[in-house]
């Protein structure tokens, strides 16, 4: 079996040296009849490999066997073979249980509430709105009541700290207090987080929290599961998608409202639980009540 780089030499002395068979055998020391079959060959094929066999071929069927009893390590698996004979190394041991055993998955525990436990809240953004002459990002702040699913949404041309307790007031206007609320590492409400330290809260964050009686849970680091409820809406886009067909000015409360209830259904469909109208009946009396607005 000739390499490429040989196969080439063939190629150029028989078609562009326009050299003879004999002759090319001779400049190459080849044989006569192994030019004359590379010649013939308009591509170049490398011989296929020959799979070789491995000491660990006659013990698969055990390992499996084994594995099936118990979800043993690689190196216990190698301390039975070597007492069942096994000549072999851990690497070639290790690559075949790549090839048998199911993908690790990462486990979660599914969050539960109960009614008026708790509140997720986040940002969402979506294009831009003609305000004036100009054109300003528009943003919308999304509160979830996690046990019913209900749901409050504002439209903002800012994300502002004023603008974060404001959409927080004209929410608990329209679901309550929560007993907590989870948040996202966002500026307004977690300044800093610190590996094996509780994070460091937003003191006006904190003030806003202590007058209207709520706790904040703020969520860990790259763990947007724990904040499912809200998270759904603001990454599927299907709130987006729905501000993309009709909603074109922050004035339209009956798009507003057909927003709410598209969204509010998707989560339904996602956790495949009773719809938010049929909940909110039932969790009715649990949050508190607005106390005074808050002037901090």
């Amino acid at each position: 079996m000739i390499n490429y780089e040989t196969y080439c030499k063939i190629r150029d002395h028989r078609e562009r040296q326009g050299l003879t068979i004999i002759q090319t055998a001779r400049a190459l020391g080849l044989h006569p009849e192994t030019v004359s079959k590379y010649s013939r060959r308009e591509h170049y094929r490398s011989r296929p490999g020959v799979k070789r066999g491995s000491r660990l071929d006659q013990y698969k069927g055990l390992i499996v066997r084994w594995l099936d009893t118990h979800p043993y390590s690689g190196q216990q698996i190698l301390q039975r073979l070597r007492e069942a004979g096994y000549s072999g190394g851990l690497t070639v041991l290790k690559d075949y249980l790549r090839t048998i055993r199911p993908p690790r998955q990462k486990a979660f525990l599914k969050l539960a509430f109960a009614a008026g436990e708790c509140a997720q809240i986040d940002w969402g953004e979506y294009g831009s709105v003609a305000v004036g002459a100009t054109r300003r990002k528009l943003s919308f702040f999304v509160m979830v009541l996690c046990y019913s699913r209900q749901m409050y949404v504002e439209f903002t041309v800012s994300q502002t700290m004023e603008h974060f307790l404001a959409c927080h007031q004209n929410a608990f206007a329209v679901l309550g207090v929560p007993e907590k609320i989870m948040v996202d590492n966002l500026k307004s409400a977690v300044l800093k987080r610190l590996i094996g330290a509780a994070p460091v809260l937003n003191p006006r964050y904190v003030d806003f929290a202590r007058h209207h009686g709520f706790k904040i849970a703020p969520c860990n680091v790259r763990a947007g599961w724990e904040k499912a409820c809200v998270s759904y809406c603001l990454l599927s886009g299907t709130l987006r998608s729905d501000c993309r067909a009709s909603c074109f000015a922050l004035s339209d409360r009956a798009c507003l409202h057909g927003i709410v209830q598209a969204a509010a259904s998707a989560i339904t469909v996602a956790n495949q639980q009773t719809g938010p109208t049929h909940l909110v009946n039932h969790s009715g009396g649990y949050t508190e009540t607005l106390p005074q607005f808050f002037t901090g």
